[in-house]
This record gives C-alpha cells, sequence and structure tokens, in this order.
C-alpha cells in the first residue's frame, strides 16, 4: 500500500506536465540550398555548431514567449556567411588571419511551421552586413548569429516571414 501512496503523486505530477511537454514547439533544423556545397569549405564542425545554435535560439525564443505550442518548426539553413575565417578556412588558406581578416557575414533560412491544425506557413528570413562598417563584435557567425535572433523574435512575435 505504502508503493502506491508514493506512485499516487508521482502519476499525478506525470500527468500535469504531459500536456505541458506536448505544448514544446518541435524544431527541426537541416542544410540546405547553396550551403550543401559549401559545408566542406567552411568546415563541417563550424556548420554543425550553427545548425545546432539556431535549433537553440529559436527554441528558447518560443518557449520564453509561449507561441507555437503544438506547431513543428521545420527550418533549413541555405546561405552562412561568417565574419571571420572559420578554423577550416584558416587551415585550407594560411594567409587568412583568424583575428585581422573581415567580411561580410550574415544567414539565409527558409522554412516552414506547420501548425497543429495542419495549416503550413513559410517561413524566409536572410540578413547580411551591408557593408564592413556594418560588422560589429570580434565573432565568427556574428551577422549569422544576429539573423538567427532576429529570426527568433519575429516566429515569437508572430511575424512570420514570408517570401
Amino acid at each position: 500500500m505504502r508503493r502506491l501512496a508514493f506512485l499516487a503523486p508521482l502519476a499525478f505530477a506525470a500527468g500535469l506536465a504531459a500536456p505541458a511537454l506536448a505544448q514544446e514547439p518541435r524544431v527541426t533544423v537541416t542544410v540546405g540550398g547553396d550551403l550543401i556545397e559549401e559545408v566542406e569549405e567552411l568546415g563541417q564542425r563550424d556548420v554543425d555548431l550553427q545548425l545546432e545554435r539556431l535549433q537553440t535560439v529559436v527554441t528558447r525564443e518560443l518557449d520564453a514567449h509561449g507561441v507555437l505550442g503544438d506547431a513543428q518548426v521545420n527550418l533549413v539553413l541555405t546561405d552562412l556567411k561568417p565574419n571571420r575565417p572559420t578554423f577550416q578556412q584558416a587551415a585550407d588558406r594560411p594567409g587568412l588571419s583568424v583575428i585581422d581578416s573581415l567580411s561580410i557575414g550574415g544567414a539565409t533560412i527558409e522554412g516552414e511551421v506547420v501548425m497543429a491544425d495542419g495549416r503550413r506557413l513559410p517561413v524566409h528570413y536572410a540578413r547580411y552586413s551591408t557593408s564592413l562598417a556594418d560588422v560589429r563584435g570580434f565573432g565568427t557567425w556574428q551577422d549569422a548569429d544576429r539573423a538567427f535572433n532576429r529570426l527568433a523574435a519575429n516566429l515569437a512575435s508572430g511575424r512570420l516571414v514570408v517570401r
């Protein structure tokens, strides 16, 4: 009887948590478009980290705002430009400096949000620096990260960016 007394509150708590878990948006991120051809040049490690970063940023923002609860968010990273050379680029071209070399960076993200009722809402977002004067910070992926954050904010506020 004591075992049941212990399990009953646990089962009750699990029952309450299940709907909350079911409402978390599911976010998947894959590589597509021209980026497929550039993965080797940028380095698989760096691209994988950016895929993970995009998924984390979007999931965190949607969770923080409690939106798109039962939706499936499928994103495709189609273009990715670093502000500074990646490790792979620096290894392939020894003349590049990971400190002094600077370029216009950013990212293009496409995809769709599949709502619980089956509606599919297309998503397209691109953000790049327009000049070297616009590049702020010292990170390799500074502008790409800015693109990820702005896409996540648009999704969380209900402004799905459509072509």
